[in-house]
């Protein structure tokens, strides 16, 4: 079992490098979203199934989506609404963190939840760009 997840990481791996090799910052931004929604469902499976490692992994991938996301900021142009963004990309960290020392699902889900928020505005605003 454990080889065909590996197998499916690798293909999610290169997906990812082929969506992004070719995507505007906007679309980046949601590729980015994307793939962190889906490392948080699955830190919340491994705290779930007890696989410590692995939950340990994919909170450290979830943790450098949010990095990269917060580097992509454009700080000196984007003024308070840039700035409450950070804030939150910050605060999720944080709570991912908790969540890895404290093996809670719950700490994840306030995690999601911003995101998905977040993710809905990215969204709206490719809509009306596209």
């Amino acid at each position: 079992m454990y080889g065909q997840e590996n197998g499916y990481a690798q293909y999610k791996e290169i997906d990812l490098a082929s969506r992004t090799a070719s995507a505007s910052p906007l679309d980046l931004v949601l590729v980015l979203y994307a793939g962190l929604m889906d490392e948080l469902e699955r830190a919340k499976s491994h705290i779930e199934n007890r696989r410590y490692e692995r939950k340990a992994q994919s909170i450290n991938k979830c943790i450098d989506i949010l990095n990269a996301l917060t580097s992509s900021l454009e700080f000196e142009n984007g003024g308070e609404l840039v700035l409450n963004l950070a804030r939150l990309y910050d605060h999720c960290v944080y709570q991912l963190y908790e969540a890895s020392g404290q093996l809670s699902t719950e700490r994840i889900d306030e995690v999601i939840v911003i995101l998905n928020n977040l993710r809905e505005g990215w969204e709206g605003l490719a809509k009306k760009l596209g």
